[in-house]
Formats: structure tokens, C-alpha cells, sequence
């Protein structure tokens, strides 16, 4: 059945899904009724129509600027800088943090060819100068280049004005944003030192 295992193939391509989590996805999919089939294939098709980058932030979003960007109630002046633009999305439900957001798109790693070009970083430095940020908390993954990449950027903003804090150490080492609970989260904001 190559149609069958062209899907597992595939499938098991998504991050944390092996060959066998991806052969009972594709044996529930071809189990399941058309309707279903047909709105899993529609939100798919339309995630990548709909969704793009905050042209301010970096986030995703379905609208330019992005919520949080354009919210009037966020406090533009607290600006968090993460790598990912999912990183966003794990922060916010934890609900602790009321800034607003700078998404990097990667990280510091001379071994993958990412250098300090390949950030986003002339537009972090206008956007703390333009929006009189007073403090720019880092939150990347407590990892070489998490570590990496915050040291840089807090030389960067150097002679900007704007404290420049870490995440606190709730965060394992080696750990991600992504796998971290609501109140890990929360405690690592409360206990952000200067960097």
C-alpha cells in the first residue's frame, strides 16, 4: 500500500513522531469519516495561507502586527527576546509576563553555520531605542547556544539604556521553552537576574 506508507513516511517526519506513532495517525486517518479528512486537509492547507510573521515582532500570526504588538494594555517598555516564534505562544500561557516580544529566528551556532548576522538584531537595537525599552529580558533555552546568543545580545545593547535580564534558573539546563510547565515559567520570570 504505497499510498499508506508515502503518509507514514511523511508523518513521521514531524518532530516527536516516530514511525509507529505515524503509522496509527495515518491508520486513524484512514479510519476516520470524510468530513474529518476533509476539514484536517483544509486547516493544513490554510495554516500556511493564513498564519505568517509579525512584521514587529517576529511571532506568528493570522494579522500584521500581531495581537500583542498592537495590544494598547501590553507595556512596550519590558521587551522579552526569544529564539523561536512558538516561544511566544509557551510564555503567554503562563501569564506572568505582560511585555511585548522580539523573536530572534535562531540561535548563536558556529557548528550549524548560524552566525550573529543571521539574527535579527539591528531591528532588536531600533526597536529598544524607538520604544524606550527599560528592560530586555533574554529567554533562550538554558543550552551553549541559548547562552551564546544571550551574551551577545547583552553586548549589543551595550550603551542602550535598557537593563538587560536572563531568565531565572527554573528552566533546566538543556531544557526547552517549549516543555516547560505554567509554573516553572512563572517562577523564572520572578527570579530574572541581570545578565
Amino acid at each position: 500500500m504505497k499510498a499508506l506508507e508515502d503518509l507514514v513516511s511523511i508523518l513521521s517526519r514531524l518532530p516527536g513522531i516516530g514511525r509507529k506513532s505515524a503509522a496509527r495517525i495515518a491508520f486513524h486517518i484512514l479510519k476516520a469519516d470524510d468530513q474529518y479528512v476533509s476539514l484536517l486537509t483544509e486547516r493544513i492547507n490554510s495554516l500556511k495561507t493564513s498564519v505568517r510573521f509579525c512584521s514587529v515582532c517576529g511571532s506568528y500570526t493570522e494579522e500584521d502586527p500581531c495581537p500583542i504588538c498592537s495590544s494598547p494594555v501590553r507595556d512596550t517598555t519590558l521587551l522579552c527576546v526569544v529564539e523561536q516564534a512558538q516561544d511566544v505562544l509557551t510564555i503567554e500561557a503562563s501569564r506572568e509576563y505582560r511585555g511585548v516580544y522580539h523573536v530572534l529566528g535562531a540561535l548563536i551556532s558556529p557548528l550549524d553555520g548560524i552566525g550573529p548576522a543571521a539574527l535579527k538584531l539591528d531591528r532588536l537595537v531600533d526597536r529598544v531605542r524607538e520604544q524606550r525599552v527599560t528592560e530586555v529580558i533574554i529567554a533562550t533555552n538554558p543550552t551553549v547556544e541559548g547562552d551564546t546568543t544571550a551574551l551577545y545580545v547583552k553586548k549589543v545593547l551595550d550603551g542602550s539604556g535598557a537593563r538587560v535580564t536572563r531568565l531565572a534558573t527554573g528552566i533546566p539546563v538543556g531544557g526547552d521553552l517549549e516543555y516547560a510547565d505554567r509554573l516553572t515559567l512563572a517562577r523564572s520570570f520572578r527570579g530574572r537576574v541581570d545578565l
